[in-house]
């Protein structure tokens, strides 16, 4: 048993303590310790993701007491692969972060900030549902206190709906545990997905109405219509790299869907058979054209792309939908692309509002830096649209192909081609606005002395972002095979089982029990 594995968890954790505790008056500090450790946690990610590459699956016994009365990590390719994208995207973040000075403008950035990872790298490594439910609960803490980062009540207020909303969530999701618990016995993944196949398919109500539970938070959590709500003023109103760090957040909803649905509550089961055809993508098209629609309508750039994400989201949730190992595929290749796009232009949001006097889509003097963040705004809306050649338009292909045997193909083709050109007409009004139409209004000349341009670490964390979708496009081979052997280890959980299973600690599962 390595113990590589908790590291994830383990080192944001407790260096959150210790900027708190250490450095808390001295930013300097915290910013050395803070990305440093960020860098390191990539260092692990790496490792972790070539380590199960070959289709490793390797497992970590808290205290080592033996699934599935212990606590358990598991590290397969989906789980490393989602660390090492969170761990990258936290690097630039945070250099944006540093760059703005936007860790410098309230308190316990840094802190947060850790507690934010811990919570997402639990997420993606626990191999319990009670686990889960208790990493979504340091999310919803952490995420809360950097979204009121800095103050002020539209934030404040953002905040609070956020929080009810995802309370409502993890409301639902503790009956959902408690109806497992009480059909099952157990809450652990792998003796879940072996047990739910024992029950009388005439005593099926409990589980299913828990399926449905469950399906119901890891759709709020990743924004799925109608229960997107939350989303659109809790991402406009965070701060630009709270915002972006939150590009990964539905991410862990839609991670959970596919984890819990391939494994424990799969396709071919009875108990749950036309589960996710039946709600799941018609929630997920209305997602799509929902949030491209919101793109068009937006009338100030941050809603924009916080509408981008619900559609992109809506893009991803379409090809979870289908649940087949090629969908599955495209939806892990759309997943890391709208994760960096997303994060982009929320911060490209943050380069705009340092020159204007507010984020309205209206003609107002050109902002400081405009001609380069102008490239980087033409970039991502590219990206986010789905146009070629980066890897936006690679993604829509694989979902288009990965739906062409569906029974709804017709819908899901057309849904995702008008769409894209809705966003495409989007984008394009609101870069016409923001930095061609802008050239037309003079500047007062105090105000063009006193708005400073961006400072050049922010301008290098977006063009990181960029740089990372270009190679996510260059690299998309590579990166495809990849993902089609997540996919292919998705469904097929057996190695997954008996290693949680089956590895010896203090106290084993008798087999008869099965």
């Amino acid at each position: 048993m390595t113990h590589w594995i908790i590291a994830p968890v383990v080192l944001p954790a407790l260096l959150a303590p210790f900027i708190v505790l250490a450095a808390r008056y001295h930013i300097g500090i915290q910013r050395v310790f803070s990305v440093a450790g960020v860098v390191a946690l990539i260092a692990i990610a790496a490792g972790l993701m070539w380590q199960a590459s070959d289709g490793t699956i390797t497992l970590y016994q808290l205290g080592d007491w033996a699934a599935p009365f212990g606590i358990v990590v598991v590290a397969d390719r989906l789980s490393t692969m989602m660390v090492m994208l969170t761990s990258v995207l936290a690097l630039f973040v945070l250099l944006y972060a540093i760059g703005s000075e936007w860790d410098n403008r309230g308190r316990h950035f840094h802190a947060l900030f850790q507690f934010q990872l811990m919570g997402i790298m639990g997420a993606f490594l626990t191999g319990d549902l009670f686990n889960l439910f208790v990493f979504f609960e340091v999310l919803l803490i952490a995420s809360y206190g950097l979204m009121i980062h800095a103050g002020g009540n539209a934030r404040l207020r953002a905040g609070v709906q956020y929080v009810l909303f995802n309370l409502l969530g993890s409301t639902l999701f503790l009956f959902a545990l408690g109806s497992i618990y009480a059909e099952t016995g157990t809450l652990n993944m792998a003796d879940l997905a072996q047990r739910v196949t024992l029950i009388d398919p005439e005593e099926t109500v409990g589980i299913r109405l828990a399926a449905v539970l469950l399906l119901l938070v890891f759709a709020i959590k990743a924004a799925v219509l109608p229960l997107h709500f939350w989303l659109p003023s809790s991402y406009a109103e965070a701060p630009a790299p709270v915002a972006a760090l939150f590009a990964i957040m539905t991410k862990v909803g839609a991670y959970a869907i596919i984890r819990v649905y391939t494994m424990v509550f799969s396709p071919d089961l009875e108990v749950t058979a036309g589960l996710h055809t039946t709600w799941l993508l018609p929630a997920a098209l209305a997602s799509l054209a929902i949030g491209m629609i919101g793109i068009l309508a937006a009338r100030h750039f941050d809603r924009l792309v916080a509408f981008a994400v619900i559609g992109s989201m809506g893009m991803v949730m379409v090809s979870i939908s289908l649940f087949t190992p090629t969908s599955i595929t495209a939806a892990l290749y759309y997943t890391v692309h709208s994760t960096l796009a997303a994060a982009a232009l929320f911060l490209i949001v943050d380069l705009v509002r340092s020159g204007r006097a507010d984020l309205r889509l209206i003609a107002q003097p050109v902002v400081p830096g405009a001609v380069l963040t102008s490239a980087l705004f033409f970039a991502a809306a590219i990206a986010m649209a789905g146009l070629p050649p980066l890897s936006g338009f690679l993604g829509k292909l694989l979902v288009l192909d990965a739906a062409f045997d569906s029974t709804s193909a017709v819908w899901i083709w057309a849904v995702v081609l008008i769409s894209s050109l809705i966003a495409v007409v989007g984008f394009s009004r609101a870069g016409s606005v923001l930095f061609w139409k802008a050239k037309a209004t003079p500047a007062p000349e105090d105000e063009a002395e006193t708005a400073p341009a961006p400072a050049t670490l922010s301008y290098v964390a977006v063009g990181g972002l960029l740089a990372l979708l270009v190679a996510h496009t260059v690299f998309a081979g590579p990166a495809t095979r990849y993902m089609t052997a997540v996919s292919d280890q998705l469904f097929n959980p057996g190695p997954y089982i008996s290693t949680v299973l089956e590895t010896p600690g203090k106290l084993n599962k008798p087999k008869e029990g099965y």
